[in-house]
C-alpha cells in the first residue's frame, strides 16, 4: 500500500489542542506543546538516525506550506541527501555571503595598492556609496539581480551618464571579484554587452560628450603675457605644461632625472603616462629655461610652501584667480591641437604624437615613433613663439 497523505484537514489543525504530534503523512506532523503552541515537524531516517526538522510555526506556515516543504525534503532524501544537513549547510552559506557593501569595501581595500593615483580609490567609494549603497549596499551579492542593477541606474542614467557608466563597470567587477570567490553564481546582473545593453540606452546616445572648455587661439599671446607676471610655481607649471601640450599630471610629477643633460628632451616614464607609453616631449627653448633653472630640486614644479608635489587642481585654482575659471588646464591641450591644425597647418599625426594620443594604426605608429622627434621640435617653437616668447 502506498503512504498515505494529507490526513490532516484544515478544521483538525485549528481544533487540535491537546499536546503531542499529529501525522499528515510522509513524515510530516503538527506539533501542539504543553503551552498550546503549534508548530510543523518533518521526521525522517537517514543513515540511521531519525533527525527532527522544524518546518516553522503554525501562525508562520500554513498546512499547504508545511506539505510543500515536506515534499521539498522528502525529495532531497530520495536524491540522497540530509535535508536538515543541507539546511544548515545553505545557512552557514548565508551568513558567509557578504553584503554589497561588504564586498565592495573588501573589493576596493584590496586593489588600493595597485592603483597609482590614490584618488582612485577615493572616487571608487563616494561613487558607489552614493549611488549603490543606499538601494543595494545592505543586500547580500547573491541576491542581487537584474532589477536591482536598474534601480541604481536608471535615476541617473540621463542626468548624469558619465558616473552612471562608471557606477555600473564598478558594480560589475566587484560582482564578478565574488562569483570567482563562490559567493554567488550565475551571470553579473551588471554586465552591459548582451544583457544590460538592450534594456538601457547607449551612453553616448543619452547624453553629449564634451571636450574640456579651452582658450581660443586666438586670446593665448594676451593669456601667456598675463601668466608669465604671475608668481609661484603654479604659475610656472601652468606656463611649462602649455608650452609642451602637457597634461596636469605629467607635469606635476616632472622630475630633473626625467630631462637629458642640455634639457633638450623631457622623457616622461611609462608608468607616468595615460597609455603606459614612455613620451620623449621636445622641448621648446622656453620650455628648456624654466627647466634649466630647475635641476637642482627633487621636482621641478614642487608646492612653494611644504616643497611636495603639486596637488591636481593647484594649476586650475591658478586660473581661477587670474579670470580664466571658464576654461581648464586639459582644454589648453585642445587650443594647442586647434592651432597646429588651423594656423600651423602641421599634419595631423604630428600633433597627436605632440599630445601622446595613440596612434591606432601599429605599423604606421612604429614608423611614426622614429621619424617625428625634430619635426615636432619644430612645431613646439613654433607653438611658443605664436603665444608670445
Amino acid at each position: 500500500m502506498g503512504m498515505q497523505l494529507n490526513k490532516l484537514s484544515a478544521r483538525r489543525v485549528a481544533t487540535a489542542n491537546e499536546p503531542g504530534y499529529y501525522p499528515d503523512g510522509g513524515g510530516l506532523y503538527l506539533q501542539v506543546t504543553a503551552t498550546g503552541a503549534k508548530s510543523w515537524i518533518f521526521r525522517y531516517r537517514f543513515e540511521g538516525k531519525r533527525p527532527e526538522m522544524g518546518l516553522g510555526p503554525l501562525h508562520t506556515t500554513s498546512l499547504a506550506e508545511a506539505r510543500e516543504a515536506a515534499l521539498a525534503a522528502r525529495k532531497m532524501l530520495l536524491a540522497g541527501h540530509d535535508p536538515l544537513a543541507s539546511r544548515r549547510q545553505a545557512r552557514a552559506i548565508a551568513a558567509a555571503t557578504p553584503t554589497f557593501w561588504a564586498a565592495a569595501e573588501a573589493y576596493i581595500a584590496e586593489r588600493r595598492a595597485g592603483w597609482k593615483n590614490a584618488k582612485h580609490a577615493d572616487q571608487w567609494t563616494n561613487t558607489l556609496e552614493t549611488y549603490a549603497k543606499p538601494i543595494i549596499g545592505a543586500k547580500r551579492v547573491d541576491r542581487i539581480d537584474t532589477e536591482d542593477v536598474l534601480a541604481v541606474l536608471r535615476p541617473i542614467w540621463a542626468s548624469k551618464t558619465e558616473t552612471a557608466t562608471r557606477v555600473r563597470q564598478r558594480i560589475e567587477c566587484i560582482l564578478d571579484s565574488v562569483t570567482v570567490q563562490k559567493h554567488r553564481a550565475g551571470e553579473n546582473p551588471a554586465r552591459w554587452k548582451g544583457h544590460l545593453s538592450v534594456i538601457l540606452p547607449k551612453p553616448t546616445t543619452v547624453t553629449k560628450v564634451e571636450n574640456f572648455p579651452s582658450l581660443p587661439y586666438g586670446e593665448m599671446t594676451e593669456f601667456m603675457e598675463k601668466l608669465r607676471n604671475r608668481v609661484g610655481e603654479a604659475a610656472r607649471a601652468l606656463e611649462f605644461t602649455i608650452l609642451t601640450a602637457a597634461r596636469t599630471g605629467m607635469t606635476t610629477g616632472a622630475a630633473p632625472a626625467e630631462l637629458d643633460a642640455q634639457c633638450i628632451n623631457w622623457t616622461v616614464p611609462g608608468s607616468r603616462m595615460k597609455a603606459k607609453k614612455e613620451h620623449v616631449v621636445p622641448l621648446p627653448q622656453a620650455a628648456q629655461e624654466l627647466a634649466l633653472q630647475r635641476r637642482d630640486r627633487a621636482l621641478l614644479f614642487p608646492n612653494d610652501v611644504t616643497g611636495e608635489q603639486l596637488s591636481e587642481n593647484a594649476m586650475l585654482a591658478l586660473l581661477n584667480r587670474m579670470g580664466y575659471g571658464h576654461v581648464t588646464v586639459h582644454g589648453f591641450r585642445t587650443t594647442f591641437k586647434t592651432w597646429a591644425d588651423e594656423v600651423g597647418g602641421y599634419p595631423d599625426d604630428l600633433s597627436e604624437a605632440a599630445l601622446a594620443h595613440t596612434i591606432k594604426d601599429k605599423s604606421k605608429a612604429a614608423y611614426k615613433r622614429g621619424t617625428m622627434l625634430e619635426r615636432r621640435r619644430e612645431m613646439m617653437e613654433a607653438w611658443a613663439a605664436f603665444c608670445g616668447y
